[in-house]
């Protein structure tokens, strides 16, 4: 029987694992590098979703490209994002990110990337069963973004 481990504050509100230090780098290089597309998408990160039934908090999500409205801020997105980007925290297992992926393409998510630190990799997903892995010395194609990424800074 495996012990039962209590959820810190982070996890209950977020309803996502703690992040580790990797996490938060490769997240914050994945923001550097994205921001070759910041003309095409509006990126956000740890973006509040509210998706009919499901609330979730994906690392990075990619949304049409859009002013902010300083004097109206909303504290969750109810329209799916066109992409998302989760990276897998020490907690989480490859499994429970696939269900996440399939769960983002239910409601409407065009476009899935699944980081795995340990391995730098990037698993492109464009349908729930569809993906493509890249490693940490390649580019990424996402042909339903249409991103090209070179991951060699992502994973440094």
């Amino acid at each position: 029987m495996t012990p039962e481990v209590a959820l810190s504050e982070y996890e209950i509100e977020r309803n996502k694992p703690m992040p580790s230090l990797n996490h938060s780098l490769i997240q914050s290089n994945l923001i550097m590098e994205l921001a070759a597309y910041r003309q095409k998408y509006s990126i956000a990160s740890e973006l509040s979703l509210d998706l009919t039934d499901w609330p979730s908090v994906p690392d990075l999500s990619f949304l049409p490209k859009k002013s902010m409205d300083l004097k109206n801020d909303v504290t969750a997105v109810t329209e799916p994002p066109l992409g998302v980007i989760e990276i897998i925290s020490p907690s989480q297992s490859l499994n429970d990110l696939v269900i996440k992926a399939d769960k983002y393409f239910e409601h409407g998510v065009k476009s899935c990337w699944l980081v795995l630190p340990t391995l730098g990799n990037i698993y492109v997903f464009s349908t729930p069963d569809s993906y493509q892995i890249f490693r940490k010395n390649e580019v990424l194609t996402d042909s339903v973004l249409d991103i090209n990424l070179p991951l060699d800074q992502v994973f440094k």
